[in-house]
């Protein structure tokens, strides 16, 4: 395939500066040696900022301490976040204890669990971060690709309590994973070796070309009834597809999902992605390839907001995307096949796969794995990594599986739960265990207000109201993120919250619990003191006038408090449907 990276820009449109930055860079090297050497400095220039994102690292600050350090004459308080790349999920024990290890030695002593179903240090100073990216990869892991314009960690199903199916849809998973990562060395100069590699051939991309793509590219796979990687949200999507006795025999091919927006821009707008049709396992990957490669080849290279594979699509249509892809794959992908989703949630507590192994499913909030004053859980993970003879798996809702147990391991595992308190842990309202973040403030530069810092605060207030109305395990999706980027996809939540400033919210409502509607604008810029007030009456006429089955995000668009969203300004602009249940007292 050629490395030349075609685009459909106009030529009179100036290509943005990040696209002659990545042509500049000789391969996402730029200037980050250097910058690494300047000890004069906590950070790094905004260029190497950006060419470190393909390395899995972002440059960040601790914006509680900016006012103070600027009014003192003081450079912010830099630190560096470092995503590690985890197809499907899935580590060792002795990956989970040298991680362990790092976050304490190089980080802030936490580890993130992240929606994306891999780990994430925070807090990793600029003379501590050579020593993290290889100790990383010296524990057989490596943060490649996890950030910047290439396809990002692979998301898939762990689905313990169907072994044989997950074991070969977390091969594809790998697989798709392996073959698309960017080919130059520069990572391996940076990070593994001691020093440069000097000689050898010209260096190319065969798949991404010089200037890689225009956007990140996210590709999930799914196992139905669980949609728990939210395949609609993704540029690309695999659902996996089996035969009477439980044979996986293919999948069905997902395109041009999205929930990144900005706030008052029509023209941005989080996006369902669509079904193109059907392919057989042996194909994936080449699909896989071929759905990047004609993104890499008309995504927009002028405006980022606008150069995810969403608008491509948007902007094309389907049909035009399906004969691009078909046309570089030189066959055409079959029909869809039928398939259902259920839920987008972890199943919780114990389950038993066929082979007569054990998983246990444990909700972590928000993903942080710490010690505090309440709760030694990073000690609890340590002391089950030491005992535990089979693996973990993060979830892509930021929890952790303790998996493959055997059976005559299961009561030393079930010891330690009991020792930590772990074995409570799910007992939680069906909100609280359907409830996620993404990081937001302190450190995240995007942030208009908080998001994991007050997720607990919020499912407490709410949580209360459930419990008042009689629904304490009753399952609701909560979702917030403290800006619209959509990191912690609030956008396919029942109830979304969405960072606009300090300490005030766009709430969304009317989702599908199993992940296949986006939800509606119903509220903008609420104050958290008005949060209560304004959902507290929906979630008790929810209790008292919902239909048998009905869920609390379809309850929402029946009772009128929103309509389903079919265009962009429909998603910017509340507009509340005719109500079809009797009117609240």
């Amino acid at each position: 395939m050629s490395s030349t990276s075609a685009t459909a820009t106009p030529a009179q449109q100036p290509l943005h500066k990040n696209e002659l930055l990545k042509a500049g860079s000789n391969f996402l090297r730029g200037h980050i040696l250097r910058d690494l050497a300047d000890h004069s400095t906590g950070g790094i220039t905004e260029d190497s900022a950006q060419l470190t994102k393909f390395h899995g690292i972002y440059a960040q600050d601790d914006r509680d301490l900016r006012n103070e350090r600027r009014k003192a004459g003081l450079e912010k308080a830099f630190s560096f976040m470092a995503r590690l790349r985890l197809p499907g999920g899935v580590c060792t024990t002795a990956q989970w204890l040298a991680l362990d290890r790092l976050a304490d030695e190089c980080a802030n002593g936490t580890l993130k669990l992240t929606t994306r179903q891999t780990f994430q240090f925070h807090g990793v100073l600029k003379a501590n971060l050579w020593r993290t990216i290889n100790s990383v990869n010296r524990a057989l892991l490596d943060t490649i690709a996890a950030c910047g314009d290439v396809n990002r960690n692979v998301m898939c199903n762990p689905n313990p309590e169907r072994s044989e199916l997950h074991g070969e849809v977390y091969k594809v998973a790998r697989d798709i994973s392996t073959h698309l990562l960017p080919r130059s060395s520069a990572y391996h100069e940076l990070w593994v070796g001691d020093h440069l590699v000097g000689g050898g051939e010209p260096e190319a991309e065969p798949i991404y070309g010089a200037t890689y793509l225009p956007r990140k590219f996210k590709i999930v796979v799914a196992v139905p009834p669980s949609n728990d990687v939210d395949i609609f949200a993704h540029d690309l999507g695999y659902i996996a597809i089996t035969d009477a006795s439980g044979k996986l025999v293919g999948f069905n091919v997902t395109v041009g999902g999205g929930l990144g927006m900005s706030h008052n821009q029509l023209e941005t707008f989080p996006r369902i992605a669509d079904i193109l049709g059907f392919c057989t396992v042996e194909q994936a990957v080449d699909v896989a390839e071929k759905v990047l490669v004609v993104q890499r080849d008309y995504g927009d290279r002028t405006d980022r907001k606008h150069a995810r594979l969403k608008y491509t699509i948007e902007d094309r249509g389907l049909a035009w995307f399906r004969s691009e892809v078909e046309a570089r794959l030189g066959y055409r992908l079959g029909a869809p096949r039928a398939y259902q989703f259920t839920h987008t949630g972890d199943r919780y507590g114990w389950v038993r796969s066929h082979d007569g192994r054990s998983h246990f499913t444990l909700y972590i909030m928000s993903g942080r794995i710490r010690d505090d004053a309440h709760y030694a859980l990073k000690t609890a993970l340590r002391e089950i990594a030491l005992a535990h003879k089979g693996d973990f798996r993060l979830t892509a809702n930021q929890n952790l599986i303790i998996a493959n147990i055997a059976p005559s391991d299961r009561p030393t595992i079930e010891a330690l739960l009991r020792k930590h308190r772990l074995d409570t842990a799910n007992d939680a309202s069906g909100l609280k265990l359907n409830a996620m973040s993404c990081v937001a403030l302190p450190t995240c530069g995007l942030a208009l207000a908080e998001s994991e810092r007050y997720l607990p605060e919020l499912v407490a207030l709410l949580e209360a109201e459930f419990e008042a109305a009689g629904l304490r395990h009753d399952e609701v999706t909560l979702r917030i993120t403290g800006c619209p980027n959509g990191c912690g996809r609030p956008y396919l939540a029942e109830i979304g919250f969405v960072g606009k400033s300090p300490g005030k919210y766009n709430i969304y409502l009317g989702a599908a619990f199993n992940g296949s509607r986006l939800n509606t604008l119903f509220k903008a810029n609420v104050p958290e003191n008005e949060i209560v007030g304004l959902l507290g009456p929906i979630i008790r006429r929810y209790a008292t006038e919902r239909r048998e089955g009905e869920r609390f995000g379809d309850f929402t668009i029946r009772a009128g408090y929103v309509m389903p969203t079919s265009t962009p300004q429909d998603f910017h602009e509340a507009k509340a449907a005719k109500p079809t249940a009797a009117p609240a007292p």
